[in-house]
């Protein structure tokens, strides 16, 4: 399906391809932390698919729980994140998977959770997602 984004202050603006059915939840402690909740909202995107149509992202590089590195792009003006990702050349030159942030979609309605990550960092007061599938980790 066809997604619209932007940044909280619209300076970032794209448009992209997403699968509302592989939406998840992950409840990684840096999500908990870059998201300032419990738990973050994601959908998956291809790399190709992604069209920045205004503004320049800011990249912020880390090594993720998982060990791997990571590339968080986000609005340099307002702060809102955009989307998560491999580390360019991290993957052998793989397409990478761009781990969209429901939240910033115009329509992030349509994107229920279907899967769980993480729970092992789930905190013990977040219910609402006990009868979705997940992984302890990722």
């Amino acid at each position: 399906m066809r997604v619209h984004g932007s940044c909280h202050c619209e300076h970032i603006t794209f448009i992209s391809e997403a699968e509302p059915e592989r939406t998840v939840v992950c409840h990684c402690r840096d999500c908990q932390i870059m998201s300032g909740s419990p738990y973050r909202s994601i959908v998956p995107s291809d790399e190709r698919a992604f069209e920045l149509l205004s503004g320049e992202l800011t990249i912020y590089h880390k090594v993720g729980d998982s060990g791997n590195a990571r590339e968080l792009a986000f609005c340099n003006r307002c702060g809102s994140h955009i989307y998560a990702t491999s580390k360019a050349g991290s993957d052998g030159g793989a397409v990478r998977s761009f781990g969209l942030r429901t939240g910033v979609l115009a329509e992030a309605a349509e994107f229920a959770p279907m899967f769980q990550v993480w729970c092992d960092s789930r905190l013990p007061w977040v219910s609402e997602f006990n009868a979705l599938p997940g992984k302890p980790r990722q």
